[in-house]
């Protein structure tokens, strides 16, 4: 038998649960629980005394005071890049590991946009038992749609195993054929894997790449980083800024555009295909309300048979909104949207529509980033950032921020974590839901150091976090 933990003094909070208690943990699970008031060893230890005699331990159990400390599940992210293998210089799967248990996360899954694309079984296989032998978080590699993105071949999809590869995803851009996509339903359908689509239709994407080329044209040339747009920059002409700003309001509109239209066309194919399909990032007003539509087809039982759709969110579509400086040139696809959109998707957690929180953890090179390559970085900050605007700001409770961020997921992946619920995975997170503090992205254990955040006062943080019973991360 592994070592025997009680933790003690802490407040525990799951989507069913916000109580004073304890937690015992034994052969890495969670043995039991116990509420109510306990800030002490001994009476920790009188709390578990039943417990531990049915244990027949060999040696004592370690007692951790939480001293006061919000102890919840560790957080599940559906959408993770990890850069590996291929682009190490971005993110490795060391590196992302230890941002990911520092951000509080216990279950990350991998996107497919590697060099090269992972596009089979093997070696999705592969990738997830060289995670597993780092023993800090539990990672489901998923495999690409069509072989190499190349949008044509879905003979990969012929055998899946849902246990392992429980999702498939283009990730990156959608695919372009509605036929190609169909088929690939069709697959994922009968095999009960997920079909997580970057709703985006690529001949609007391309019509909105000229614009976004040409401001970053202008930066280039007034040396505008693209990775400073919270910072000004001095000398540079009132026509520049129109210039920079007005082209990516326009790739901007088109790129919403995109998002729309595709996200539309993927829940019709998936109702068609009967499969459950899964919008990733979405971010518009549009889209948010073409789930909600779907979903209430489903609750009235008149959508067909075998279709099932879930949406995610991401923090930064949460907390920023992109039509205005400063943030209209923090490039992230999809695009940061207007305040509208933003309020639509906070509205959309609220009535239930939203079923996870993801932070599509994109990290690059300083080099990459300041060149114009969309995407942040979003482990390490994604508790504090969906805890000042959904707790702090909108009022929702702990709880429910817990069921996006643990319980749902975790559903939909098929796991026993996501809740403090006895003979779950001992996986889980100890954070002070009001301690405020200031982001420095040099700190992060991510190899990517871009997020908008950076500077930002959250409330807040992360301080140890366990995975499987064990210790795999302590704020120092």
């Amino acid at each position: 038998m592994s070592k025997v933990l009680i933790i003690f003094n802490a407040r525990l909070v799951d989507s069913h649960l916000d109580s004073p208690g304890s937690i015992v943990i034994a052969n890495n699970k969670i043995h039991s629980i116990f509420l109510g008031g306990c800030t002490d060893s001994k009476s920790a230890a009188m709390f578990a005394g039943a417990t531990l005699d049915e244990l027949n331990l060999l040696e004592k159990p370690e007692f951790i005071d939480a001293h006061g400390l919000t102890l919840m599940p560790s957080f599940v992210d559906m959408h993770v890049h990890f850069r590996y293998p291929g682009q190490t210089q971005k993110e490795d799967l060391d590196s992302g590991l230890h941002a990911a248990v520092a951000g509080g996360f216990g279950t990350v899954v991998l996107m497919p946009n590697t060099t090269p694309v992972v596009s089979s079984n093997e070696m999705a296989q592969n990738i997830i038992e060289e995670a597993e032998q780092k023993k800090l978080a539990r990672v489901f590699q998923t495999v690409s749609i069509t072989k190499d993105f190349a949008g044509e071949d879905t003979t990969e999809l012929d055998n899946l195993n849902a246990a392992k590869i429980p999702v498939i995803t283009e990730d990156g851009h959608d695919v372009e054929s509605a036929a190609v996509m169909l088929d690939a339903m069709q697959k994922a359908g009968k095999q009960n894997v997920i079909v997580s689509c970057h709703c985006e239709d690529i001949s609007l994407a391309k019509a909105a790449r000229p614009f976004r080329e040409r401001a970053l044209g202008f930066m280039k040339k007034y040396g505008i980083p693209a990775d400073k747009y919270n910072v000004a920059i001095t000398n540079v002409p009132s026509s520049v800024d129109f210039e920079i700003d007005g082209n990516l309001t326009a790739a901007n509109r088109l790129l919403a555009l995109a998002e729309d239209t595709a996200t539309e066309r993927n829940i019709e194919i998936a109702k068609i295909a009967g499969c459950h399909v899964h919008i990733a990032h979405c971010s518009t007003a549009v889209s948010i309300d073409a789930v909600r539509r779907a979903k209430a087809q489903i609750l009235a039982g008149t959508a067909p048979a075998g279709f099932d759709v879930s949406v995610e969110v991401t923090p930064h579509h949460l907390s920023l909104s992109g039509v205005e400086a400063p943030f209209l040139r923090a490039l992230v696809n999809p695009p940061l949207r207007s305040e509208h959109d933003r309020r639509a998707l906070i509205k959309a957690i609220k009535d239930g529509t939203v079923d996870v929180i993801s932070t599509d953890h994109a990290p690059h090179t300083a080099e990459d980033k300041a060149a114009g390559s969309p995407g942040f970085t979003g482990l390490e900050t994604a508790f504090a950032v969906c805890n000042t605007v959904l707790v702090q700001k909108e009022r929702l409770p702990l709880s429910k921020l817990s069921e996006l961020m643990s319980d749902k997921p975790a559903q939909l992946l098929n796991l026993q974590t996501g809740r403090l619920v006895i003979g779950y995975s001992a996986d889980f997170t100890l954070v002070n839901p009001d301690e405020r503090w200031t982001v420095d992205a040099e700190q992060f254990f991510s190899k990517g150091k871009s997020t908008p955040q950076n500077g930002a006062d959250l409330i807040g943080r992360v301080h140890a976090t366990y995975f499987r019973g064990e210790k795999v991360f302590e704020l120092q």
